[in-house]
């Protein structure tokens, strides 16, 4: 059995996992026409990983052609911190490690609650929504925005300026998605542009101000493209992955009524199962990493150069790592995913991530715990990451 990213099978976006089973089972390393491989099991996600020196991000040799090294794309995605190694990683990490305090991050989550309320007060009343739209899509704009103290009616674009920039990282692009992208990039760095000029005259309050904090950091300083790259990620990456974690968890709700009801009644779960959602619905389903010596994987030799395709989804299925992994275990422990990576390429916002999944999830089921998914909802049709485009309900 083999997946070629390239050529998907019909309904792989609806339903990707039993795909994903017959690799673990069959092909649990599957290479595809270009001499890249799909890795899909647990154990050598988690190894890889791990281990940073036969396996590292960079990913210039990777984009080069695929965006051409003039690309606005190509110096986007080859600047920011996911996509790097040290040192430039190490630098960028670091002063995003300590913006992300615990005490920082709870100082975060008053203003957090109350925006919450108020999506759902706005919710109150209606009887069809989009939860993406009007819920789901609302929260991390806002909580990242506050992160960098961009101001709320400059907000509007950054939206569509990230799905464009992440949508350009499917394995195939038709021009009209490339070319979105690299407007994208260039709209997103001036309007950067102008903010970073407005916050060295006026800084804000390191402890708080994320922007201000990679502005004056003196370890690790960086240069102008490192820091609008830099901050274009960390807007980016903080917005979709937590929209989809919230639309996920409230389709994965709205299937399993069991665990609805238990989730409703044992309102103390919903830590755990913050982290059930991200397993059973990863919101980043692909990792990618490059190896720097040949070696052999399940019998199968991998020159060096090789580019890698960590299958997320896949692992966080396996039956080697979770009991009943296909099943929705609210209060699964342990709950070893892969949601956030691992190794030294650990999400940074991992748990600002699950903070905003904790509130939004918990808070929604407490207004409206008979909430119904209608037709019409739509996937967003991408392989790279999983969610809604569109996820209409009825409210009572």
């Amino acid at each position: 059995m083999s997946l070629t990213l390239i050529d998907l099978p019909n309904g792989f976006h609806d339903d990707p996992y039993p795909h994903y089973a017959q690799l673990r089972d069959n092909a649990p390393l599957c290479e595809q026409p270009d001499g890249s491989f799909i890795v899909s099991r647990h154990a050598d996600l988690d190894m890889i990983y791990r281990d940073t020196t036969r396996f590292i991000s960079d990913k210039k040799k990777v984009f080069a052609p695929k965006y051409g090294t003039a690309a606005p794309l190509y110096e986007h995605h080859t600047t920011s911190l996911v996509f790097n190694d040290p040192p430039l990683h190490t630098r960028v990490r670091k002063i995003m490690v300590g913006a992300m305090t615990p005490r920082a991050l709870a100082s975060m989550e008053p203003g957090l609650i109350t925006l919450v309320d108020g999506l759902l007060d706005e919710l109150k009343g209606q009887t069809e929504v989009d939860l993406i739209e009007s819920f789901a899509g609302a929260i991390p704009i806002e909580v990242i925005g506050n992160l960098f103290d961009i101001p709320r009616d400059q907000r509007a674009p950054l939206r569509d300026w990230s799905l464009a920039i992440l949508g350009a990282l499917e394995p195939q692009l038709t021009p009209e998605q490339e070319a979105r992208g690299n407007q994208a990039v260039l709209d997103f760095v001036d309007f950067l542009r102008e903010i970073v000029k407005d916050r060295r005259s006026s800084p804000g309050d390191p402890e708080t101000d994320v922007l201000t904090r990679l502005i004056q950091s003196e370890e690790g300083r960086l240069s102008p493209e490192e820091l609008y790259q830099n901050c274009i990620f960390i807007l980016n990456a903080g917005h979709e992955t937590t929209t989809n974690l919230i639309g996920n968890a409230l389709m994965l709700l709205n299937t399993d009524r069991d665990a609805r009801a238990k989730l409703c009644a044992e309102q103390d779960l919903i830590t755990t199962a913050v982290d059930e959602f991200l397993r059973m619905e990863s919101p980043n389903q692909f990792g990618n990493r490059l190896t720097t010596e040949p070696m052999i994987l399940h019998g199968t030799h991998i020159p060096a150069g090789t580019d890698l395709h960590l299958c997320i989804g896949a692992a966080n299925r396996d039956s080697l790592q979770f009991d009943h992994s296909d099943t929705l275990q609210l209060d699964r422990r342990p709950n070893k995913h892969l949601a956030f990576a691992g190794g030294a390429h650990t999400c940074v916002g991992l748990t600002l991530a699950r903070m905003e999944g904790r509130v939004a999830v918990g808070k929604f089921l407490q207004r409206f715990p008979e909430y119904e998914i209608t037709e019409g909802a739509t996937r967003a049709g991408r392989i790279r990451f999983r969610g809604f485009n569109t996820l209409p309900a009825k409210l009572s």
